[in-house]
This record gives C-alpha cells, sequence and structure tokens, in this order.
C-alpha cells in the first residue's frame, strides 16, 4: 500500500512540475486587442467584360499574382465577436492581355470585418469566420492599349470580404495564424480624360496568409 502510495505522490508531483513548466495559454476576452503581422498570397480572380471593338474576349485582362505583407487589428468586443481592421501599403500590379502588358497600377485596400470566434478558450486551435467590407483606392495608373489609347481605372471601389482562419496558441500572448479571404475589388476601365467605359475588371482576390499575433 505504501509503494503504491509513494507511486501516486511521485506521479502527481511531476505532473505538478510540468504544468508549472508549460506556458498558460488563455483566451482572448472582450476589450482585447489582438495584434497580427501576416505574409499573404493573394491570386486575383481576373474577370473582365470583353471588348468586342478591339477583339478583346471576356476574362482576358489578367492582373498578376503576387506576395505582399499586412498588418491587421483585432478587438474583441465580446469574447467571441472582434472587429478586424486589415492594413497594408500601397500595392503595385502588373495587367496585361495575354503577352501583351497594358501597364502598372496601384491599390490600397483596407478592409473592416466582423468575426466569430468559435471556441475562444480551446488551447490547440481557435477557428473563427468573418465578413465585412473592403474599400480600394487605386493610383498611380500607368495604362495604355498599344498604338489605341491612354486609359484610367474608376480610383475607388468597394465591395463585400469574406473570410476563415484560425489561431494555434503558442503562449499566453502569442499565437500562430492561418487566414483565407475573398475580397470583392472592382472597376471601371475608361479611355483616359473620357467618360467613356472601355472594360470592367474584377480583380477580386483569393488571399492566403500566414502569421504571428500577439494579444495586449
Amino acid at each position: 500500500m505504501s509503494t503504491i502510495f509513494t507511486r501516486s505522490s511521485l506521479i502527481a508531483a511531476v505532473a505538478l512540475a510540468c504544468a508549472a513548466l508549460t506556458p498558460a495559454v488563455s483566451q482572448a476576452a472582450a476589450g482585447d486587442i489582438v495584434v497580427r503581422a501576416r505574409a499573404l498570397y493573394l491570386e486575383p480572380s481576373n474577370g473582365s467584360d470583353a471588348i468586342p471593338s478591339l477583339d478583346v474576349p471576356e476574362d482576358a485582362i489578367h492582373v498578376n499574382s503576387k506576395y505582399i505583407w499586412e498588418v491587421d487589428a483585432s478587438y474583441f468586443v465580446t469574447d467571441n465577436v472582434a472587429l478586424e481592421l486589415i492594413a497594408t501599403s500601397p500595392q503595385k500590379h502588373t495587367v496585361s492581355i495575354g503577352d501583351t502588358k497594358l501597364g502598372t497600377v496601384r491599390h490600397l485596400p483596407p478592409t473592416l470585418t466582423v468575426q466569430y470566434h468559435f471556441a475562444p478558450t480551446n488551447p490547440v486551435v481557435r477557428p473563427y469566420i468573418g465578413a465585412g467590407l473592403n474599400y480600394t483606392r487605386f493610383s498611380a495608373v500607368k495604362l495604355a492599349v498599344p498604338e489605341v489609347a491612354e486609359l484610367e481605372l474608376e480610383k475607388n471601389s468597394w465591395g463585400p470580404a469574406w473570410q476563415i482562419g484560425a489561431d494555434f496558441p503558442i503562449t499566453d500572448r502569442l499565437s500562430l495564424n492561418i487566414d483565407f479571404k475573398k475580397i470583392d475589388i472592382r472597376s471601371d476601365v475608361k479611355i483616359k480624360g473620357t467618360d467613356t467605359v472601355v472594360t470592367r475588371v474584377k480583380i477580386d482576390p483569393v488571399v492566403f496568409g500566414i502569421g504571428l499575433g500577439y494579444r495586449f
């Protein structure tokens, strides 16, 4: 009996020691702010209207894919509901029709989403979904159809955004984050200096992000 008691005491002591050495992983609660830094891969859907006068078929205008960085901040309104503001610097993209380069454009796409976190106390994975609004500002537009005309974009785009992701706690405050977003970004393409709309482009990117988050 004493041997069993001794072994039980030893097991209990080891368990307590391991618990003491293991960092506590707590949840993000109402009033907390989580700041994340992510590396993103942006893949445009590349939809566009046909341009019959130039024999350009539907969905022929392409914006290049690229890797970009992003910083976001989430404010937890409740333990489950958070507001996330996503920001980055203006990003430069190349616009082409087939092998013909039309030029370049920059866009700044801040996005605000409302997230629902399903398992804010789970010590392993904390999934969430979100939906919100994107505003994109186009600038530094340098586009032209060779030997035809210079082009410009409607400068402002408003559209919905959707996301799904998960946080994987590392310590009490640090977590690994994986995030997918689908964002509607669209603009009319006009002949420069006129109101003549040549086509409408639907960039509508899918964005995959991975990064680290820190809870304040």
